[in-house]
């Protein structure tokens, strides 16, 4: 890979990883609701579960999804219920306290999961092994140098957020405005659920 490839996967991965997505959502809402140390399960979990995904397009799953539409609607499908899910249980926490409890928890299971029905990481994963690794002489070379990249480049983008929702949590413990902090966070997974209806 030469410099001037490098240099375009570093740009495509800071755009990518630090736009807002369902990942830097959750990062950011489960800090600030749960603090710094209960969010960094998800954190972690990230980039193991988009590790796998970007493994298992690398190997030709990724083929399979563009080439069977009743597969891509089915994790599109779920995506999309997961992510509404998510935010109406975001919606209705008003206090750290109830916010604290399980019906705010996303562990590290569920954080590795998330990466196979977002279609953002879906995008991003097909894109790489389309523009990086596929049908190239050192392919296995390629992912050698993609997969840490974007393992690095999804754990900061995923702790950047969370250390955020972690700096505002004792603003938010004040009247209201954790319910609408996490209200506004239920509606950015919404529209993010709605933009995933229309890719």
């Amino acid at each position: 890979m030469n410099w001037q490839e490098f240099t375009a996967l570093l740009v495509l991965a800071t755009a990518m990883s630090f736009s807002p997505g369902p990942n830097t959502t959750l990062s950011t809402a489960l800090a600030a609701n749960g603090g710094l140390p209960r969010a960094m399960r998800f954190v972690v979990a990230v980039p193991v579960g988009w590790t796998l995904l970007l493994a298992l397009c690398a190997a030709g799953i990724g083929a399979l999804v563009v080439a069977m539409p009743s597969l891509r609607l089915a994790i599109k499908g779920l995506g999309i219920g997961y992510l509404l899910w998510l935010a109406y249980k975001l919606s209705g926490s008003a206090t750290l306290g109830k916010a604290d409890g399980a019906s705010l928890s996303v562990g590290f299971g569920q954080g590795v999961m998330l990466q196979f029905v977002n279609i953002k990481a879906w995008l991003l994963a097909l894109t790489l092994v389309a523009g990086w690794i596929a049908g190239q002489p050192d392919a296995l070379g390629r992912f050698a140098i993609v997969a840490p990249v974007m393992l690095a480049y999804a754990f900061t983008s995923n702790f950047a957020y969370a250390l955020v929702g972690a700096l505002l949590r004792e603003w938010l413990a004040k009247g209201s405005r954790l319910l609408w902090f996490n209200r506004a966070m239920g509606l950015v997974l919404v529209l993010t659920a709605w933009w995933m209806v229309s890719v």
